[in-house]
């Protein structure tokens, strides 16, 4: 999904090492930080990490955002359990 909206295969490859990568800005890293501190077991979102995304986005946004992190926890905690394998949407191929 990501490719198919312009984010480059780099960039999407440097994620499992987003805080180290000079690939992304400063939403970006926040956003990415809010991801971790709400999927790593034994992390919590902190109140200083909700007041930076309070100061960043509106809080439709939080909220949307918040819900698509979740989405994506559950949905990996659920094919995880019923051994459901990776459907492989993105592999780059030659021709891709």
């Amino acid at each position: 999904m990501g490719s198919a909206l312009g984010i480059s295969d780099e960039k999407l490859l440097a994620l499992v090492a987003w805080e180290g990568s000079p690939l992304f800005d400063e939403t970006e890293r926040l956003v990415l930080e809010y991801a971790d501190s709400m999927t790593i077991t034994g992390r919590d979102v902190s109140d200083e990490l909700f007041a930076r995304l309070q100061a960043h986005f509106e809080p439709d946004a939080i909220v949307e955002l918040t819900e698509i992190v979740a989405w994506e926890n559950a949905s990996s905690k659920f094919n995880r359990a019923l051994r459901i394998p990776s459907q492989g949407l993105w592999k780059r191929t030659p021709d891709s």
